[in-house]
């Protein structure tokens, strides 16, 4: 799935935080940090370990302020690990 992440998500440590996440998880795909202050992130593995992850972001890191979570089927290809993307 592909997740945006809305609120105060910048400059908190969000995306190191979901690459730990989604790590520990064992999820495949990617994080990174969009110009409109979202953050945005492909999430791929067991639906289970996807869900568990969907409802880690609602929360994220403890100096995070989520304020929607917009969740959407996806068919990128995640890649072989959990990685940190540049801006975009």
């Amino acid at each position: 799935v592909k997740v945006v992440i809305k609120g105060r998500v910048q400059g908190v440590f969000y995306r190191n935080w979901t690459v730990d996440n989604a790590a520990e998880l064992g999820l495949k795909g990617w994080v990174r940090n969009r110009r409109d202050g979202s953050v945005e992130a492909l999430f791929s593995g067991s639906p289970e370990k996807v869900r568990q992850m969907e409802n880690r972001c609602r929360s994220g890191p403890p100096d995070a302020i989520v304020t929607g979570v917009d969740v959407f089927p996806s068919s990128e290809d995640p890649g072989i690990t959990f990685e940190r993307k540049p801006t975009v």
